[in-house]
């Protein structure tokens, strides 16, 4: 089990009551593609931050890989998992969309994370993982100038280099035109890393998720397959979707 969310319940931000998740409970295997369905404000971008440990967690456990999230464990559990983030904007700041790429790795080497031969290898899994993504040719460019789904990609190319076992992707076709939708769609299958996905695209449900969590108000309402999850017009329109 790659991941094990046990009980966990999140308070408002300056509360001492009053909960943005309540008792949620659920896993997720090795490999596994899940979808993370709610309305707006539902809980859907808490869950991801406190399974992050950006969040405190009020009760409950969050374990990765088998380890606990705690204070102490944060650098190996952040190493385990790779957020992509709603706006790509957020996400690259660097100058090239290379740096982008190279700024993870270079800075875990820079602080023991890796060995020297390791580290020297940097270089080629940044350009491996780039050309997976179809978008070595903008290696030089500057991340700002990209287009918006360009930018998503060179976002994506910037976790995925860095080996995590579960990806977390917040409204990753935000934004997005038809054709990049596609493209992102097309390129996410081929991963083979878990994934959580946050989104209101059914579409992209259907096309990528076995599964299905759905939130509303803080609780978990549903887990099951996709299929019967968003063909179930009645859950929906009761958890206003």
């Amino acid at each position: 089990m790659l991941l094990k969310v046990s009980g966990l319940s999140v308070l408002y931000p300056g509360t001492t009551e009053g909960h943005v998740l309540e008792d949620v409970s659920f896993s997720i295997d090795e490999g596994e593609r899940v979808a993370l369905l709610g309305a707006n404000g539902a809980g859907k971008s808490t869950l991801l931050l406190s399974l992050l440990g950006i969040l405190e967690a009020h009760s409950g456990r969050i374990e990765i890989d088998g380890v606990l999230l705690e204070k102490k464990s944060l650098p190996l559990v952040r190493s385990k998992l790779g957020l992509l983030f709603q706006d790509p904007d957020d996400q690259l700041f660097m100058p090239t969309v290379y740096d982008d790429v190279v700024f993870g790795p270079q800075n875990y080497a820079e602080n023991g994370g890796n060995s020297p031969a390791e580290a020297e290898s940097i270089a080629q899994r940044a350009d491996r993982i780039l050309e997976k993504l179809e978008i070595l040719h903008l290696k030089d460019r500057m991340s700002h100038k990209l287009s918006g789904g360009e930018k998503r990609l060179a976002a994506l190319a910037s976790i995925l280099v860095m080996e995590p076992r579960l990806l977390l992707m917040d409204e990753p076709s935000a934004y997005l035109d038809p054709r990049a939708r596609r493209r992102l769609i097309a390129l996410l299958q081929t991963l083979t890393e878990a994934y959580l996905i946050t989104t209101h695209d059914l579409e992209l449900v259907r096309s990528l998720c076995g599964r299905c969590l759905l939130l509303h108000k803080g609780r978990l309402r549903a887990d099951g397959p996709a299929k019967d999850i968003i063909n179930d017009k009645k859950l929906l329109d009761e958890c206003a979707l």
